[in-house]
């Protein structure tokens, strides 16, 4: 990998990727480490090399196959809900969230929020559907040597059970209701944040089990692609 590529230089250099930054703490974005983990992360190589100058900036970008990278406000906050629930909502003070050991990732698409996430988490797993697609994440995770990330080719909806549990379970798809496949697969006191609902019904829903019981809560309103079966 050239310093140039992984730098970047004009619409991609770390000047702008500072003022994504900066935008999503006026955004309301307080967890410092999910705040360090989007600076570190260099988007522009998750998309290609046409829409790379647009990285930065607060949409959703395509990246083939019907598919979209979400926009940075919606990684950021996604992932901060992971790892505080809905605390820092009540509160201007920026903190550190909890420390995720195995994180479970439906969608990997680019593989962006796994690049996110495996700043945050030991170990993360990313199930993705569509193979062209995890082909790339894959080529991309690799050039950017991250270890603690595994890519599997398969059906988001079962998940990975034989990994499970989770203590951490984010979906970068839109889902009707919680899979269950899921919702058993969360550890005891572990959080699932999924955006939940069809077309432009949808909001973002934290889920937080204890024991056999799942607490949710709807946070905002979102707009993602659906989360469809089967695998491509």
């Amino acid at each position: 990998m050239t310093l140039h590529r992984h730098s970047g230089i004009g619409m991609t250099s770390d000047r702008t990727r500072a003022r994504m930054i900066e935008r999503l703490r006026e955004q309301g974005i307080k967890d410092i480490g999910v705040l360090a983990a989007m600076a570190q992360v260099p988007r522009h190589l998750f998309v290609g090399e046409v829409l790379a100058p647009r990285a930065y900036e607060d949409t959703a970008l395509p990246i083939g196959f019907g598919q979209t990278i979400s926009h940075p406000y919606s990684v950021a906050r996604m992932v901060e809900v992971l790892r505080n629930g809905d605390v820092l909502r009540n509160g201007d003070v920026l903190r550190n969230g909890k420390e995720l050991q195995r994180v479970l990732e439906v969608g990997a698409g680019c593989g962006y929020q796994a690049a996110v996430l495996a700043k945050l988490a030991h170990e993360v797993y990313s199930v993705e559907r569509i193979a062209s697609l995890l082909g790339q994440a894959r080529r991309t995770i690799r050039e950017l040597r991250i270890p603690n990330i595994k890519l599997k080719h398969g059906d988001g909806n079962i998940g990975l059970a034989q990994l499970a549990p989770f203590d951490g379970i984010i979906l970068a798809a839109a889902a009707e209701r919680p899979p269950q496949a899921l919702l058993a697969q969360l550890a005891d006191g572990g959080r699932m944040v999924l955006p939940c609902g069809v077309g432009e019904s949808q909001h973002m829903l934290l889920i937080e089990r204890h024991g056999d019981a799942y607490d949710e809560q709807i946070l905002e309103m979102v707009h993602f692609v659906p989360l469809l079966p089967g695998v491509a």
